[in-house]
């Protein structure tokens, strides 16, 4: 199996699963983070190694039976010499999307975290080949099965580290604060997402391609132990529980069926939790708006993630307030909703994107 992006916390995952459960892991590739790819590879002995910089090249210790390679066009290549049937895409952000396509191409099996490959081009991706790598899709997965009458899609989402910071005082909000989540150990980005509740809308987007649905909504339940629910044409509803650990989709990717004989997360005793599914409120969340017009027009997509990973990037840089990123992914929408019509190839998604960002950083 081939695992990209696999110093970040999937990809640490999902080499701690693939190691216990005797699977060969063929091709790494990393961002920066040299010093744990260096202990990653004497782990699991990849015969492909992929980083993002060649200057790093002399920091990484590998052998001569070992090949290396550097940046995007180095994942392309050795994804076509790779035997690998699966592969794991971790990495963070736009540039995750060109290796989705690529393992599509190739006809092998996507387990898919990279949220951004749906968001920008679910239009290019044949989503056949697609294994969700998200509790919520993982959810959702596991409860449609062979079901044929279903009405609504629910996912939930915990609110975010500021859930319970009032609404007027959340504009000014630091980077500390919006990256203490109560329930979930995840990276920077993906935290100040769950924040801003634009990570909840990519995966209303996501489900849209996986399931070929617009009958998809999220609610609020702050313990992350609901992932999702369905609502079946009989006004019945299905749940799907467990405890809040990536480690069972994970598992699912890379163990199939077999997934269901091994206990890959904790036990929960539900008597331990009080539920409550609340509907997010725009106020606190002005991104949620968006919802609808997303489902409408997917291409949106393009410019919330471009706006968004650049306004991100400001915010934890301390250049930007908190409220400023639902405020420029509001001006980057007004500025370029119109040029978005039309777009059906990746030349055309990354002109638009390069574009959204110029306009972003400006803010």
């Amino acid at each position: 199996m081939i695992i990209l992006g696999s110093t970040g916390s999937i990809g640490i995952n999902a080499i701690d699963i693939a190691i216990k459960n005797h699977k060969k892991i063929e091709m790494l590739s990393v961002g920066d983070n040299i010093d744990l790819l260096n202990k990653q590879i004497q782990m699991t002995n990849p015969t492909f190694i992929v980083i993002k910089d060649k200057k790093n090249a002399n920091k990484v210790r590998y052998s001569n039976k070992q090949k290396l390679f550097f940046g995007e066009s180095g994942i392309l290549e050795a994804l076509n010499l790779s035997k690998s049937k699966i592969v794991i895409n971790a990495i963070v952000g736009f540039s995750g999307l060109k290796p989705s396509l690529e393992v599509i191409k190739l006809n092998k099996k996507l387990a898919l975290a990279n949220k951004e490959s749906l968001v920008v081009g679910g239009k290019l991706l044949d989503s056949t080949n697609i294994i969700p790598v998200d509790s919520e899709h993982f959810a959702l997965k596991e409860l449609i099965g062979s079901k044929k009458n279903i009405k609504k899609m629910i996912i939930t989402a915990s609110g975010g580290a500021l859930r319970d910071c009032k609404t007027k005082d959340l504009y000014y909000q630091t980077p500390q604060n919006a990256l203490n989540h109560p329930n979930w150990a995840m990276g920077k980005k993906i935290t100040i997402d769950s924040a801003t509740m634009i990570n909840k809308l990519f995966e209303i987007l996501e489900a849209k391609w996986l399931f070929k649905t617009n009958n998809i909504d999220a609610l609020i339940e702050r313990n992350s132990i609901i992932h999702a629910l369905i609502q079946t044409n009989d006004n019945a509803f299905y749940a799907h529980l467990g405890s809040n650990d990536m480690k069972l989709p994970i598992s699912y990717a890379i163990l199939g069926k077999k997934a269901k004989n091994i206990d890959s997360i904790k036990e929960i005793d539900l008597t331990n939790y009080t539920f409550n599914l609340k509907a997010i409120d725009t106020k606190h969340y002005p991104l949620w708006n968006l919802k609808d017009s997303l489902l409408q027009t997917p291409q949106l997509g393009i410019i919330l993630n471009a706006a968004n990973e650049i306004l991100v990037s400001k915010f934890l840089d301390g250049k930007i307030p908190f409220g400023k990123i639902s405020d420029g992914i509001f001006s980057a929408i007004a500025r370029f909703s119109n040029d978005i019509k039309n777009i059906d190839n990746i030349s055309d998604i990354q002109n638009i994107d390069n574009q959204v960002r110029n306009f972003s950083d400006k803010i």
